[in-house]
Order: C-alpha cells, then sequence, then structure tokens
C-alpha cells in the first residue's frame, strides 16, 4: 500500500462525514481484487476439498471432477469475454485497473499453476489411495494377456461401432472439433503409395461422449481372493488408441494423440432486432458449437507436426495451448464416485419435513402458512413442501391463479408437472421461464413450449434483462376475501440442486408483500414503469438505492454497527467502496462469500473491521442472507441477488425481508453465526486474495454444514 492508504483513519465520530480526497483513495484500483484472478482463486479452494484427508475418498475424486468442470465453464465465459474485449479493441479497464490483455495473462499463468496443482494432487494423493482402496486406473500397457483380450473384445462390439474417422486432405476439410469433445489426432502412413507427398496422411476421431469414460477391466475372483483391485478401470481413450488399426486397416499408425477443444460460449443474443426472443435464444444456442476456440489441450507428447496441425486448423494462438501431464478432461472421473463403495462417500441422508408442511399432515398447509410465516433450510430441510405447495394449489378448488418464475428447473421437473395440473384443473398459470439462463438454455426452451401448449401464459424473459428472481405466487379464494399465498427463494426451482445446495425458502401470505408481487408480476408479463414497492427490494428499480440506504444507516451507529452479508460473489465497486466506508466508521463487517470477492479485507485504515470468509464443503453454498443490526432494531434480508453489477443492474432481482423476528433470530444465531464459526470448512480471506484456513480454536473444530445436518429439524424454525 502506499503511504497515503496507510495513513487512512476512521473517523473517530459516527457521523463525520468523508472528505472527497478520502473517498477518492477509497476508489484506487489497489484497493480491489480482480475478478477473474479471484474466481481461480476459488477453484483452489474447490481443489483443497479433494486434497483433504478428512474427506471420503470417493468425495476427493468427485471435487477433482468438479474443479475441472469448473475450469471448462470458466475458460467458455470468462477468457472467451477476455478475448472478445481485446478483439473488439475495448479499453475499458478491470475493478483493479488492469486491461483485457493484462488480465488474459495474468489468468493463463494462474491457469498454469492451478494445473499443475490438480494433476499433482490426481496422480500423487488420489491415484495411490484408490489402489490402496481396491480402485485402480491403469495403464493400457499395464494389462494382462486377459485383461487385455476382455477389454479389446468390449473395443469391438461396443466402441469400434460408434466411432467415425474423419480425414483431412485436398478433398476433405478439416473436421468441425465440437466443444468439450475428446479428439484424436492421428497421423497415418500409407505404404502402397510411393509418392513422398501421397504417404503421410491425417485424421481426426472422436471419442465418444456416451459411452462410460472409465472402461470397466474384469476383475477375476482369484484376483479378489489375493487382495488386489476390486474395481479396474482403463480409460477409454487408450483402448481406442491401442485399436486404432481397426479402422484404418492397410494403414500404418505413425503417431496418435488425444486433444481437448474449449470453445466460447459467451454468444450475444440480439433481442432488440428480433420479434421472437424464443428463436433468437435457439439460435444463440445453435451458434455457440462453432465459436471460436478458445483452450486446446494436449496430452504432453504430442508432436510440433501435429500440433501445428491443429492450431493452423483451429486458429489458436500458442498462449492457448495446455500440455497437459496426464488423461484429458478429469471431469470424466464423475463416473468412480457412483461405484458401489459406501465406505468411501459422505453418508446419506434424508432432509427433514415439517410435520405440519408434510403432504400427510391432519392441517391445511394453506392454513400453516396463514398462522406464521415459515422457513426452510436447503438441503437440510426438504424441498419437497414446495412442491407439495404447488401440487396443492393445482387441485385445490378456491386457488383462482398461479403465477411464477422459472430460471434453472432441470428435467423431469415435479414443478412443471404441477403447472400442467393446475392448468388441466381450470387455474389461471402464468410462468415466466427464463430463456437466458445459461448453459440451461435448451431445457428452458423445451420446458416453455410444453407449457404452451397446455395453455399455460408464458413469458420467454424480458429485453436486456435477465429474470434471476425466485418467486411463486398463488391467489385463493377465501371466506374473508382474496388472499396471496408466496414462496420466496434464493434457489432454483429445481428438486435436484435443492438437494446439493444451500438455499432458504420463505412461505408468507404477509398483504405487503402479496401485493408486491402481483406489481413484480404486472411488470414481468405486462407493461409497468412501477418505480417502488411496499416491502420488496427489485432490481433493476430500487435494490441498488434500498441496499446503499440501508447499509449508510449502519455507517451512522459507527461502531455500534454490524453487518453480516452472505452471497455467492461481491463484485460491485459502489457497494464495495460502502462496505469500505462502514469498516473506516467502526462498523463491524463479516462477509460470507462463496466464490469471487473483488473486496480485500484486513487493510489498514480502510477494511479493518471486515472479515472474508469462504466456506467449500460437502454442499454449494448457494443462499444470499443480508442482516443489519440497526442499533438492536435488526433487520434480515434474503432473495436471490449477489452484489455484482448484473445482479443490481442488467437482472431482475428480489431482496425480501424477513418479518418474523424469531425467524430472524434464528438465521442470526443458527445459520450466520454457526457459518462464521466454521473453522473446518471455511477460509479466511487476506488483502492479497489469497485464502487461508481459519484456524481450530480451543472450542474445537466446527463444520457449520456437517452441524446443520445433525439438526435439520431446527435450523430456521421459530423459536
Amino acid at each position: 500500500m502506499t503511504k497515503r492508504k496507510k495513513g487512512l483513519k476512521a473517523p473517530e465520530d459516527a457521523g463525520t462525514i468523508e472528505s472527497a480526497e478520502a473517498l477518492a483513495v477509497l476508489r484506487e484500483p489497489a484497493l480491489y481484487m480482480n475478478r477473474e484472478l479471484s474466481l481461480l482463486e476459488f477453484q483452489r479452494r474447490v481443489l483443497e476439498e479433494a486434497r483433504d484427508p478428512h474427506n471420503k475418498l470417493l468425495e476427493r475424486v468427485k471435487f477433482i471432477s468438479i474443479v475441472s468442470s469448473n475450469l471448462d465453464e470458466f475458460f467458455m465465459v470468462r477468457v472467451a469475454a477476455l478475448k472478445q474485449k481485446i478483439a473488439a479493441g475495448r479499453p475499458d479497464l478491470s475493478i483493479d485497473g488492469k486491461s483485457a490483455t493484462e488480465q488474459l495473462e495474468a489468468v493463463h499463468a494462474s491457469v498454469d499453476q492451478l494445473m499443475s496443482q490438480i494433476y499433482d494432487c490426481f496422480q500423487n494423493q488420489l491415484l495411490p489411495e484408490l489402489l490402496h482402496n481396491g480402485i485402480v486406473i491403469a495403464d493400457y500397457s499395464t494389462l494382462d494377456e486377459r485383461e487385455r483380450a476382455a477389454v479389446d473384445r468390449y473395443y469391438a462390439e461396443t466402441i469400434f461401432p460408434v466411432l467415425t474417422p474423419l480425414a483431412f486432405d485436398m478433398g476433405r476439410p478439416f473436421p468441425h472439433i465440437s466443444n468439450l469433445s475428446l479428439n484424436f489426432a492421428i497421423v497415418l502412413n500409407d505404404p502402397h503409395r510411393t509418392d513422398e507427398a501421397g504417404q503421410r496422411h491425417f485424421a481426426r476421431v472422436k471419442v465418444p461422449e456416451a459411452l462410460p469414460q472409465l472402461v470397466v477391466v474384469p476383475v477375476t475372483g482369484a484376483r479378489r481372493k489375493a487382495g488386489a483391485a476390486t474395481s479396474k478401470f482403463v480409460w477409454i481413450e487408450q483402448v481406442i488408441a491401442a485399436n486404432l488399426k481397426s479402422l484404418f486397416p492397410g494403414l500404418e499408425i505413425v503417431e496418435s494423440h488425444p486433444f481437448h477443444v474449449t470453445r466460447d460460449a459467451e454468444v450475444a443474443i440480439q433481442e432488440l432486432e428480433s420479434d421472437d426472443l424464443l428463436e433468437s435464444v435457439e439460435e444463440a444456442v445453435w451458434r455457440r458449437r462453432f465459436r471460436s476456440p478458445v483452450r486446446l489441450q494436449t496430452d504432453a507428447a504430442i508432436s510440433d507436426h501435429i500440433l501445428e496441425i491443429l492450431v493452423e486448423n483451429l486458429e489458436i494462438k500458442a498462449a492457448d495451448v495446455i500440455r497437459v501431464p496426464g488423461a484429458l478432461d478429469l471431469t470424466r472421473l464423475r463416473q468412480l464416485p457412483s461405484l458401489d463403495r459406501p465406505e468411501l462417500r459422505d453418508e446419506s441422508f434424508e432432509p427433514w419435513v415439517p410435520p405440519d408442511l408434510s403432504a400427510d399432515a391432519d392441517e391445511d398447509m394453506f392454513a400453516v402458512i396463514r398462522q406464521e410465516d415459515r422457513l426452510l433450510h436447503h438441503p437440510y430441510q426438504s424441498f419437497q413442501p414446495v412442491v407439495d405447495l404447488l401440487n396443492k394449489a393445482a387441485h385445490d378448488p378456491d386457488v383462482l391463479a398461479i403465477k411464477m418464475t422459472l430460471y434453472r428447473v432441470g428435467r423431469n421437473s415435479p414443478i412443471v408437472q404441477a403447472l400442467l395440473e393446475a392448468i388441466e384443473n381450470g387455474k389461471q398459470v402464468a410462468v415466466l421461464v427464463e430463456l437466458k439462463a445459461r448453459f440451461d438454455e435448451e431445457s428452458n426452451i423445451e420446458w416453455a413450449r410444453a407449457l404452451e401448449r397446455e395453455g399455460v401464459h408464458v413469458v420467454y424473459g424480458l429485453a436486456g434483462l435477465k429474470v434471476h428472481c425466485k418467486i411463486a405466487l398463488i391467489v385463493r379464494r377465501e371466506q374473508d376475501g382474496i388472499r396471496r399465498y408466496l414462496h420466496l427463494g434464493t434457489g432454483n426451482y429445481n428438486a435436484t440442486t435443492a438437494r446439493l445446495y444451500t438455499d432458504l425458502s420463505l412461505f408468507t401470505c404477509d398483504p405487503d408483500l402479496g401485493a408486491d408481487a402481483t406489481d413484480l408480476f404486472n411488470f414481468l408479463t405486462g407493461y409497468s414503469h412501477k418505480s417502488d414497492f411496499r416491502r420488496l427490494m427489485v432490481a433493476p428499480v430500487t435494490l441498488r438505492e434500498k441496499m446503499t440506504g440501508l447499509i449508510r444507516r449502519e455507517i451512522g451507529h459507527g461502531s455500534r454497527g454490524r453487518l453480516i452479508f452472505k452471497m455467492n460473489a461481491l463484485e460491485d465497486k459502489g457497494m464495495i467502496e460502502l462496505l469500505y466506508e462502514a469498516s473506516r466508521a467502526g462498523v463491524r463487517v463479516d462477509l460470507i462469500v462463496r466464490g469471487l470477492c473483488c473486496l480485500r479485507p484486513g487493510i489498514a485504515g480502510v477494511s479493518e473491521n471486515i472479515r472474508v470468509r469462504s466456506i467449500v464443503g460437502r454442499f454449494l453454498e448457494h443462499s444470499r442472507l443480508y442482516y443489519f443490526e440497526n442499533g438492536g432494531a435488526e433487520e434480515m434480508y434474503m432473495g436471490s441477488a449477489d452484489l455484482m453489477p448484473r445482479n443490481l443492474d442488467r437482472r431482475v432481482e428480489i431482496l425480501f425481508p424477513l418479518l418474523n423476528p424469531r425467524i430472524v433470530r434464528r438465521l442470526r444465531d443458527g445459520v450466520l453465526e454457526k457459518c462464521l464459526a466454521d473453522n473446518r470448512k471455511s477460509r479466511a480471506g487476506r488483502p492479497d486474495g489469497v485464502y487461508e484456513f481459519v484456524p481450530v480454536n480451543g472450542t474445537g473444530a466446527v463444520d457449520s454444514q456437517a452441524w446443520f445436518l445433525r439438526h435439520r429439524a431446527q435450523v430456521g424454525e421459530p423459536v
């Protein structure tokens, strides 16, 4: 830090107004962490879970697969975006003052180090431990005669019929290499040609994605009794490489090498120029397959000749080539955790269902919600009551209408099934299906069409905005008039990910929230210039302004102030600057940020009152909670929004207040404070952007997610 920064001091009086010069200092780029490097730092935390010997072995293998998949997406989206900026000559700088070229250079250096760490973990830690537990990933060359015969038979019967060799020569162009595909680059010699130019050929063979990537090697009973492998595999590409002659009879295989291509997936959708958003999204998804490559991974032994052919025809730069010291595409390791080895996996659990919210409960679910707001903490508490509420609404003769937003619903959705049953039963159903949810576009298009075919009013999103809020509104006729019931959440309406992500669900029939929900849906499905809401904070209309006001109110409390924010990402410069102001005013700020965080904590005179924690564990931390102590009149909001420019300015998001003081206290003490006490899965952010494990203190180890599993019948319940 410069001397000027070190000289900053928090104002003695909480009411002191910061000088323009002091505020200008808080905008200096050196006070902010680069978002791309912060995202890569998060991938290191995921990798730490693969390294952690406290985790079950197959769970550690799963984390290697996850970090590899995350890096694929990082290149498809973040690296692709940087390359687009460079190609367009855009001069805009990152939050830390770096040009796109400077960021790309820093990203490549960080990725090189991370890839080395990933393969060191897999090859030097996990493979030996798998072997120790009777699980072998063998090289084809080490198989004995009987094993090789069995694997070759599988090749002939199952793999060979699927393979399609594609030649590259004067009459046949270089084949299209699809995104994330694993392929072989093959050089062949034709002994029947006498001319030198005609002897050498190049071909490509794609490794079939639909087949198991780890081919089972039969293990005999004798070997099991001898204490050797109980499960043995060989990578599918090694089986193909050993049998390539079957694809090119009469030719000699000179050399063959696997390669893996990652393409730009950051496709702009020309919404304003299109009459049909659904068709525009379909076209954009189709175009994504042909976007420019942003990364080429090859084996370490690839020859300069083959690499030159690939680089030239893929039109990729040498800096985008990564030579991998092992099997390519470790996302394929996701096959291993499904092995029938329960002792090597996390214990299964059954999410808890509150008895009065169960489908078998004596009391009507609507009556339960009328009595008191109810909150569920997923995955520890079941997502099933959300499904049950919609099923109940679909068949209840007093329900008149159901309106909801769908962002990522997944396949075989019970939520969509409930909506289809509602329309069959004569309910008015309106659904906003966000077609622009990245990598879920095709699934959402299918659901949108299915709903529309059955008579559901379907809106495909808004021009220029993604609709990311999670809200369901049920309009019901009751004895004392029309009542609106709401489900408001932090996660998607996806029953599958609800078992994997930590999220929160609120059931309420608060009249003001219900009225706000009606106004919100009128904005989403019709035309509305609504500029204010009773209780909801809605982006891009009021959320930034309201959040700014709440933080400034806490700044006014000075050293008596307290903020606890839990979110997925913190990137917005204006919000970070406000948090720096709060720290300088003496406000205690605790941030629980799963992924990228551009704020640098612990800088003297700037952020010494800010702690940043990141929890990476069995479940993906996904819930968003914003707590304001407010001099004892505490307030808490939850919802769909992180503090990122896209969430505040370019998406429809909502944050909603928790109006039951007992729920607020339960979440404060039973969720937020427990997360802050975590010293097993929590890492503390340093000013340089590096994260370190929180040391275990005298009270012993605290794993917040494990604690929530043990106490899943209590967390989030009013006391």
